[in-house]
Parts: C-alpha cells; sequence; structure tokens
C-alpha cells in the first residue's frame, strides 16, 4: 500500500482543490443515538496506529470509543494490529531471527508475502516494536517507531477501564474481527474466544461498552448467538464479504438487505462513500438504515487533504490538513450515529458543535 501511495501523492499535487471556509448550509436530520466518536485505531493520525500510545491520546481527545483492529496469535491471543500481516506495521524484518517466518500466503482472495501474527507466539510479537504504516502521508508519526509494543486486547481493556475511572466518563472499546474466516480456515476460529474474553471483562449485554464490528457476516451472526454485545456489520463501497454470506456489500445496502442485516445487527459501519462520495450529492443509506433500525457509523474521516473532497482542501499538499470539522459536519447533519476517525479531537469538535446547532427532523 506505501509503494501504491507514492505515485498518488505526486498526482494529487498536479491536481489543485477549491477551499471553503465554511462548511455548506444543509437541514440538519436526527440521528437514533446521539452520535459517538470512535478512534480509529486510536488517534491513528498522531500516532502508530494500534499502540498503546495511541488509544490513550484517542480517550484524551475525547474519544468515546477505542478500536483495535483483533487478529490471533499462534497460541490463539488477541492482538491489535491492522492485519496478521504485519511486515508493515512493525519492525519484524529487522529482526534475523525470525527472518525464517517470511511466508506467501492467500487471505481472503489475495496474495500476502510477509510476516504474519499466527506464525509468532505473543512472547515472540512482544520483541517486534510497532512502526508508522502510512509514512509517506504521516510522516511525524514515524518518529514514534520503534517505541511501542503491540498491544493485546486484554491490556487495551485495561487501559479503556483505567481511563474510564480516572476520567469519569465511560470509554468504550469497538474491536473489529479481521479475517475471521481466514483464521477459522486455520484452526483458529475467533467468535467464541471473543464472545468469553468480553465476558471475563465483564460485558456481555447490549448497554455494556462494547460494540463489536466485522466485515463478514457469518461470524456476526455467530456472535450474535453468543453474547448480547451490539454488533456492526462493516461495509465497503464495492465488493462483498469475504465470507461469501451475501452477494455484494451493494446489496446488503439496499432497503430490503438492510432489514436482513437487522436480523443480527444493531447497525451498520459503511465506507463514507456510500452515503457521500467527496462533493456529490448524499444518497439514501441513512435515511433506509435508520427506516431497518440500525445506526450508521462510517469510516474513515482523516485531516490530510489526500483524503478530503476537493472543496474541503487547503493547499495542494497531499499531506497537509484540511477543512476536517467540515466534513463531519456534513454527515453528522445527515443523521449519522457515530464516525471512525485518525483524529479524535476533531471529530469530538465536530461532535460537540452538532450538539449547539441541534438537529432537526426529516420533514
Amino acid at each position: 500500500m506505501n509503494q501504491l501511495l507514492r505515485p498518488l501523492l505526486v498526482l494529487f499535487a498536479l491536481v489543485p482543490g477549491a477551499a471553503l471556509g465554511q462548511s455548506e448550509a444543509m437541514p440538519r436530520i436526527a440521528s437514533l443515538s446521539p452520535p459517538i466518536v470512535i478512534g480509529h485505531r486510536g488517534a491513528s493520525g498522531l500516532r502508530p496506529e494500534h499502540t498503546l500510545a495511541s488509544y490513550e491520546l484517542a480517550i484524551a481527545q475525547g474519544a468515546d470509543f477505542i478500536e483495535p483492529d483483533l487478529v490471533l496469535t499462534s497460541d490463539d491471543v488477541f492482538v491489535a494490529r491492522h492485519e496478521n500481516d504485519i511486515t508493515e506495521t512493525t519492525d519484524v524484518a529487522g529482526h534475523p531471527e525470525f527472518a525464517a517466518r517470511k511466508a506467501t500466503k492467500m487471505i481472503d482472495g489475495e496474495k500476502h508475502v510477509g510476516w504474519f501474527t499466527e506464525d509468532f507466539t505473543l512472547a515472540e510479537l512482544k520483541t517486534l516494536r510497532a512502526k508508522e504504516r502510512l509514512p509517506q502521508l504521516r510522516p511525524d508519526n514515524a518518529r514514534f517507531d520503534g517505541q511501542f509494543e503491540v498491544p493485546t486486547l486484554a491490556e487495551i481493556v485495561a487501559l479503556a477501564k483505567r481511563r474510564s475511572t480516572e476520567l469519569g466518563r465511560t470509554i468504550g472499546i469497538y474491536p473489529e474481527t479481521k479475517h475471521p474466516s481466514y483464521f477459522a480456515s486455520i484452526g483458529h476460529p475467533m467468535e467464541v474466544r471473543l464472545a468469553a474474553a468480553l465476558k471475563k471483562a465483564g460485558w456481555s449485554k447490549p448497554e455494556d461498552p462494547v460494540i463489536i464490528q466485522s466485515f463478514e457476516v457469518a461470524n456476526l451472526r455467530q456472535l450474535h448467538t453468543l453474547t448480547g454485545l451490539r454488533l456492526i456489520q462493516l461495509m465497503d463501497a464495492s465488493g462483498g464479504p469475504a465470507d461469501h454470506a451475501a452477494p455484494s456489500y451493494a446489496a446488503m445496502a439496499t432497503p430490503d438487505g438492510l432489514k436482513a442485516v437487522a436480523s443480527y445487527a444493531w447497525g451498520i459501519g459503511p465506507n463514507k462513500e456510500m452515503i457521500r462520495k467527496g462533493d456529490a450529492a448524499p444518497t439514501t443509506l441513512v435515511g433506509d438504515a435508520h427506516a431497518a433500525g440500525l445506526r450508521v457509523h462510517p469510516w474513515t474521516f482523516r485531516a490530510e487533504n489526500f483524503f478530503l473532497p476537493s472543496s474541503l482542501r487547503q493547499g495542494i499538499d497531499p499531506r497537509g490538513h484540511g477543512l476536517l470539522v467540515e466534513e463531519i459536519d456534513r454527515y453528522l447533519a445527515l443523521g449519522i450515529d457515530g464516525l471512525f476517525t485518525d483524529f479524535p479531537y476533531l471529530g469530538a469538535q465536530a461532535r460537540d458543535a452538532a450538539k449547539v446547532k441541534g438537529p432537526k427532523q426529516r420533514p
């Protein structure tokens, strides 16, 4: 992915975008639940993702939930990494003692060459250190390379509970099961282990501060039978679930598809382009999901110009920051119930400003 970013960064610099000083005026629609800010992989715009430092900063910046992506070790311990392929997010390539672990694998139909968490014990992973996954876009984050361990789910739970006590407000966790059907295929199913780990932490009911998410369907259906915790069906703007439990995400996002999702999930987590692509007019997805009783938590809101619609960029540097608060406000005005962001302090700023503006019901 990083290699692919280089030509895109050059191309971006050649295509200037307009910059607006204010959010566009639009009617505000009520959400089903008070909007929450989810620290996407922590405060990953400011610290290497999926580190305790990143989660800690997200909490300090006002995130309601912190989001760990969960994968398993060879000894079946949940750890937080964006993928089970840890080649780009740790310093494993610099450890000669693990050179022989490099492998080629097919995961969800894609070929990966590198090092994988399922080939390491937790003790071995703890000898590695995290590094920035997008150094071309976030060079400041690379300053922290080598400083932080790969955290376990248990360590993240302990952090959320400790900070909840210290701050006097509840910090939730929003774990994603990564590649669950792949892990099941190699003898490491996730669902029973995850439900048991969260129950051990005292969390098993809908009102508990945990929301579980997945791009797959079968594992969410199984989790629905194992725990009372809230579940979120993730959706991308193209393709479909890796477990082939639905024909496509587009089909799942239709009114009939959303009714089916509501039989096992509390909400959906769509790619934000499914709600509004760039500066185009919004779709009906939020309203359709709400009609099915589903909350809507789109992903991912990022401050860099590279990720923003042209009207909200400032300057032509793809690494420069544009008007992220204004972009988030566009979606809050459509009635979303939460949002994933790499910059929780900006998400919290937009959330709090939206409370003052006050949503209005659709006429």
